[in-house]
């Protein structure tokens, strides 16, 4: 935790400068499994093509490759960075076949500053991108992407809900909390995080984001905090089948 403590530190600051005007923007998140799609290619352009047409300001990638053999050797943080226009920032949970193996946040706006913040082990390393943005009307926010243990129990992931929690409980600055949650609603790793942030709610006929050939999980979620600095807000699952095993979730949020 020590490594996000500099930025963190400024996020606390940062939200004294805030103003009272309100801003919108598009927020996503996407497993987009290392590029690889259900029919087992890997296919950058085609993960760029669906990261696009979802016309989103800031999106939370989880299994993302940099440098990593699988993949060509190629850093999809960047290339997708420079392929949308958009700036980017990259945490890498351990070395993988030359190269290394993590998430990443891309970003419409400006990242002031990022970190990965190193979370307990659980069956594989695991960090949490913390990325400070700003909007175009100078306000700053936190947008922090996450990857929790995926095996059934519960055990390993609610020790890294638990040590991120932690830490962002001291932050002041408003907050978007994204990622592949591996759990449901109402299951502690999602229940830890109230009263204090708000669900992004999905449609209740379509909310299921796991697999994208049969969808039947919905462990893919975009949390808003603190309650009060935002409007309550609705996304939507996005259906594909083939570019990645999970499908997108995205939604307007506003700040107030």
């Amino acid at each position: 935790m020590r490594a996000a403590s500099a930025l963190l530190l400024l996020c606390v600051g940062g939200a004294l400068a805030a103003t009272h005007s309100s801003d919108s923007f598009t927020v996503a998140t996407y497993n987009i499994r290392h590029g690889r799609g259900m029919d087992g290619q890997v296919n950058l352009e085609r993960t760029a093509a669906a990261i696009r047409a979802l016309e989103a300001d800031v999106v939370g990638l989880q299994e993302v490759d940099r440098g990593v053999a699988r993949s060509g050797s190629v850093d999809q943080s960047r290339t997708l960075g420079e392929q949308l226009g958009m700036s980017h920032a990259f945490g890498a949970f351990f070395a993988y076949q030359g190269g290394e193996y993590g998430m990443a946040i891309l970003s419409r706006f400006p990242i002031l500053r990022s970190e990965a913040l190193r979370l307990p082990d659980g069956n594989e390393p695991r960090v949490a991108i913390l990325a400070e943005l700003e909007l175009p009307s100078g306000r700053r926010v936190l947008a922090v992407n996450v990857h929790f243990d995926w095996v059934q129990s519960d055990s390993f992931r609610y020790q890294q809900v638990e040590a991120l929690a932690a830490v962002l409980d001291t932050v002041s600055l408003p907050m978007i909390l994204v990622g592949d949650f591996n759990d449901r609603p109402g299951s502690r790793t999602l229940e830890r995080w109230r009263p204090r942030f708000a669900t992004l709610e999905k449609p209740e006929d379509d909310r299921f984001t796991f697999s994208s050939l049969a969808p039947e999980q919905e462990i893919d979620h975009i949390l808003l905090g603190p309650i009060a600095a935002w409007m309550p807000a609705r996304g939507r699952v996005v259906a594909d089948s083939v570019t990645s095993d999970h499908r997108a979730f995205v939604g307007r949020v506003t700040l107030r």
